[in-house]
Order: structure tokens, then C-alpha cells, then sequence
């Protein structure tokens, strides 16, 4: 079965950098149309470089915690390549909170960074794809919708905690949104991240070196994942080789869950 996702059009939130410019990047070289989403403008026309708004590329700015920049962003993107296949919802935040104050708003912070944005466009590009599908007679799938969670979602680190409730929040959207749009042959499925050489991690890295050597230690492949890592199973999820698959939580984490430490960080 082919890996192929030449000629499917796909939005890539959080696609400044990291993790989510790899994921786009990656999809652009192997023929997809990419719409590159972040709030920073600056730094995807930095990044795009001469690509920026040439032949399979364009990006977009806003804020999408912001109802009308998300269909500002579906409407970019029809504009420019008249249909949407894939979302990748990539943007999310790593923030420390404190589990024990009650003036701490972390949680709902990221819970509005992290899960209500890649929900709203998700249902937004789904209406999308299904009126796409209007009149198709063959069965196959007509969309795929990729959220980038964290193995946080599944282990205890309480300055993690609102990162945590965000990212197993959207675990469960992942798999509710699954059920509902099977029928439609919509596919929804999620990665759930280790250790990756993120934007964030990296800089948090350069002012922490003995971190990374705790992330190896705490990782039985021993090393933290590139970011191309991470692109490679975006491309599987979103290609038709992975046509039956749907509502799982795919784990890249070089083995970290198989451990125990509850004090090991997770990403």
C-alpha cells in the first residue's frame, strides 16, 4: 500500500517551527499542498523562505483560540487549492503549573491553547470534507484529521498537570470525533510524543544541559527524536496506507512509557 500523499491538499498548525514546520515540509516535498498556520508570521515567512506563497505552499497567520480566524484560515485555504484532505493540528504549548494553587489558570490556558482550537478546525474542516465528498461513488476515505498529543497524557508529573489534562483531553477528542465521523469515512488519529527536538525542548535544552541527559536516561532508545521523526508517521496517518485505522493514539517515544520514573519529564 502506498505511502503516497502527492496532490492531497493539508493545513499544518503550529507550523512556524519544530515539530509542525517538519510535518509540512515533509508533506510540500512529496507533492502535497500545504497551507503553513501559526501566529507568528515573521517567523513562517522566515522559515518558507522564497517557498512562502509559491506553487504547493501558503501560509497563514492568526490566532485560531479565535472562532473567525478559524474560518478565515479554512477560507485561505480553499481559496488557494480549492479543497482540504488532511489537518494536522500541531500548535500546542508546554506550560509548568501548580497543582496545588487555586489562583493557578494554567489549566484552562492551555485547555484553550491546546485542545479547544484543534476541535473548533476540526469540526470546521470535517463539515469541509464531507460536502467535498458529495456525490462520490467509490467508498474510500475522504479525510484524515492528526493531532499531536503527548505521552503526558498518560503519566504523572505534577508541574506538568494542566499540560497533562490538555493532552489527554485531547486523547479522548480524538477517538470521540473518531466514532462520529467513521460514517463519513473521516479518519481521526492522534501521536502522542515523547522526547522530540522541538522548538521549546531545544531551548530549554541550551539552558539546562544536564536535561538532556536526563530525557536519555529516562528513554530506552537513549536519544530524543528529530523532528523529521515525528513527520514520517504524519505522512502514514495521512496516506491511505493507514485507510483502517481510526481513533487510535499512536505512541513515538523511543520506550519512555515503558518505564516507570514518575518524576521523568514528558514532552
Amino acid at each position: 500500500m502506498s505511502f503516497s500523499i502527492a496532490g492531497k491538499t493539508a493545513i499544518v498548525t503550529g507550523a512556524a517551527s519544530g515539530i509542525g514546520l517538519a510535518i509540512g515540509k515533509q508533506f510540500a516535498d512529496k507533492g502535497a499542498n500545504v497551507m503553513f498556520a501559526d501566529m507568528d508570521e515573521k517567523a513562517l515567512i522566515a522559515e518558507l523562505g522564497e517557498r512562502a506563497d509559491e506553487g504547493n505552499i501558503r501560509h497563514f497567520a492568526g490566532d485560531l483560540r479565535e472562532r473567525l480566524t478559524i474560518a478565515n484560515l479554512l477560507s485561505a485555504t480553499l481559496d488557494a487549492f480549492d479543497e482540504v484532505d488532511v489537518l494536522i493540528n500541531g500548535a500546542r504549548q508546554v506550560m509548568p503549573s501548580d497543582p496545588l494553587d487555586p489562583e493557578d489558570s494554567t489549566v484552562e490556558a492551555l485547555l484553550q491553547q491546546n485542545l479547544m482550537p484543534a476541535l473548533r478546525l476540526s469540526q470546521a474542516v470535517a463539515k469541509r470534507m464531507i460536502k467535498q465528498a458529495e456525490g462520490r461513488e467509490d467508498d474510500g476515505p475522504i479525510g484524515s484529521i492528526i493531532n499531536l498529543s503527548s505521552i503526558a497524557a498518560r503519566r504523572t508529573h505534577p508541574d506538568l498537570m494542566a499540560y497533562s489534562v490538555s493532552t489527554a483531553a485531547l486523547d479522548q477528542m480524538t477517538r470521540s470525533l473518531a466514532v462520529a465521523l467513521a460514517p463519513y469515512r473521516i479518519r481521526v488519529n492522534a501521536v502522542a510524543l515523547g522526547s522530540v527536538m522541538s522548538a521549546s525542548l531545544k531551548l530549554t535544552l541550551k539552558d539546562n544541559r544536564d536535561y538532556r541527559q536526563d530525557i536519555e536516561t529516562h528513554t530506552p532508545l537513549n536519544r530524543i527524536a528529530a523532528p523529521s521523526e515525528l513527520a514520517d508517521a504524519a505522512q502514514f496517518l495521512a496516506s491511505d496506507a493507514s485507510r483502517f485505522m481510526t481513533g487510535q493514539i499512536m505512541t513515538l517515544d523511543g520506550g519512555r512509557t515503558l518505564l516507570d520514573p514518575v518524576a521523568a519529564p514528558a514532552h
